[in-house]
Order: C-alpha cells, then structure tokens, then sequence
C-alpha cells in the first residue's frame, strides 16, 4: 500500500467512525476497525465490528443505508480529487481474534 492510499485509508476510516457515532441510535455500538481503498481511490471498503454481537446485522443494513451519506460527508472533509465509492463490511478478522483470545484465555 502506498503511503497516499494509507493516508486516505486511515481518513476514512476516522470520518466514517465520526459519521456512524453520530447516526448510530445507541442501540449498539459500532466500531471502524479497517478502511482499505483501491490504488486509483475509487472504491473502499469499510470495515466494523458491533457490541452486542446480536445487532451486528442490524447495524449492517443500518450502515449500508446510509452509504450515500458517508459519502456526501467524505465529500465535505476530505481534501481529495476522488472521493471513493463505499462497501461495508463486518470485520471478520476481528471476530476470529476475539475467539483465539477467549479460547487461550479458557485454557
């Protein structure tokens, strides 16, 4: 990854994180963990994590949703040329080191 895709990465992923606190009900707590973005910065992908896991799918959807407005905000705080187009994800890996750790823990 080069050092302007990690800037971007890292942008978006601190913006998103603002967008979605601010939109989120309260009901669950979202996270960005990651933001990944294409070399020519045209696509991104977001990732996040959700406590209590119950309502992952739900704050999934909620964050789909509001793709068109993480955007518009992207466009609003982002100095940059290309302001990508968005997919959200849950954070697989996150999950799957949270369950190494609760089993070391178990042992």
């Amino acid at each position: 990854m080069s050092e302007r895709t990690e800037k971007v990465s890292n942008l978006i992923k601190e913006k998103t994180a603002e967008f979605l606190s601010r939109e989120n009900n309260g009901s669950s707590l979202i996270t960005v963990t990651m933001a990944t973005v294409s070399p020519d910065l045209k696509k991104a992908t977001i990732f996040m994590t959700v406590l209590p896991e119950s309502f992952e799918q739900t704050a999934l959807l909620f964050a789909k949703r509001k793709r068109p407005e993480i955007r518009e905000f992207l466009k609003k705080h982002m100095m940059t040329k290309v302001i990508p187009f968005i997919e959200i994800e849950i954070d697989k890996g996150e999950k799957n080191r949270q369950k190494i750790d609760e089993l070391l823990r178990a042992k």
